[in-house]
């Protein structure tokens, strides 16, 4: 084994009432003591359906600039589809570890793909309290199947057509994001390679653990994507940083959260914001979350300000970078600029 994943040491942990040291995080990131419990406003819930457009736009673009994360409802994504993706997943968490392991990423690949207990690097040595499966699913031409587990056998199916479904409301979220900066419709898809985007599926798994006062699933980030599309289970978790405070993202069935990416902040030259965000896990109950789509451009396509939102008085607050370079950076914790 790569390493010990996280879903196997639960068993004897739950025994001990207690995590290794390994997991505990600094006292300024434990959740029982940075979440915030006083009133907070909700995340905002955008109907995508509503027969007027400039009134979606709206809704989107004051989301992406004050919040950086939105949810939406009404989407056309059939729930009994979500049902189905989230399904899938599970049923290859459960499967016995050994059979998991056949889908590992390789030591040493250069890849995010496969199973795996580990993303970028820590700086203090900490792990995070979860698992999770990485792998391509758009466009063809980039897909590995590899990675793509063959049982359950339903499994390539489900998530084919989960990625179609997506991919239509992710051309109407870049849309009127593009519109609710004044742009032309297509400037923002286009500005993160256009139909050359890869579409990246995560599914995170995040065991009971005996002491989630201590421990996080995912720490804090923002992500390097342009865009996340994400579906959770009902188990809470998924928390967000606003004004200054850690707060709780209301869970509502067959949503899709959105979140906003260091990408499109760029692009936007920091009109819209990239989500800061971190993941609690559960005492009792298995957490899982499909952060279905990573909207990612190719390694080569270098992102930068949009020549559009620059002028003297709005100078460029990035420097344009291949995408390859930003995720290097961005993993082994190196300053972009």
């Amino acid at each position: 084994m790569e390493v010990e994943r996280v879903q196997a040491i639960v068993s004897s942990s739950l025994a001990k009432d207690n995590i290794p040291l390994e997991f505990v995080r600094p006292e300024d990131e434990q959740p029982a003591i940075t979440t915030f419990h006083g009133p907070i406003p909700d995340i905002p819930v955008i109907d995508i359906n509503h027969p007027d457009q400039d009134h979606i736009i709206h809704l989107v673009a004051n989301a992406s600039r004050d919040w950086g994360i939105f949810q939406v409802v009404n989407h056309g994504i059939p729930f009994d589809l979500i049902q189905k993706q989230q399904q899938v997943g599970k049923e290859f968490f459960d499967l016995p570890q050994e059979e998991k392991e056949v889908y590992a990423k390789p030591p040493g690949a250069l890849t995010l793909e496969g199973y795996g207990s580990k993303i970028g690097e820590d700086v203090n040595g900490k792990k995070n309290w979860a698992d999770h499966l990485f792998h391509k699913i758009w466009p063809a031409s980039c897909i590995n199947h590899q990675f793509w587990p063959k049982n359950p056998p339903s499994y390539r199916a489900v998530n084919e057509e989960y990625a179609q479904e997506v991919r239509k409301v992710v051309d109407k979220l870049f849309k009127w994001l593009s519109t609710g900066l004044g742009l032309e419709a297509d400037v923002l898809k286009q500005g993160v390679g256009g139909e050359e985007i890869e579409y990246l599926m995560k599914i995170n798994y995040y065991p009971p653990c005996p002491r989630p006062d201590l421990t996080l699933g995912v720490t804090s980030h923002t992500d390097l994507s342009a865009m996340t599309v994400l579906v959770p289970n009902e188990v809470p978790g998924l928390q967000v940083f606003k004004d200054g405070h850690w707060i709780d993202a209301k869970y509502i069935p067959g949503a899709l959260i959105i979140h906003i990416g260091d990408q499109i902040e760029i692009l936007s030259n920091g009109k819209y914001k990239a989500v800061l965000h971190r993941t609690t896990v559960d005492k009792e109950k298995t957490r899982m979350s499909w952060p279905k789509k990573f909207l990612e451009p190719p390694g080569e396509f270098v992102v930068g300000p949009l020549p559009q939102l620059v002028d003297p008085q709005l100078p460029p607050k990035y420097k344009p970078k291949k995408f390859k370079d930003y995720s290097y950076c961005k993993f082994h914790k190196l300053p972009q600029y």
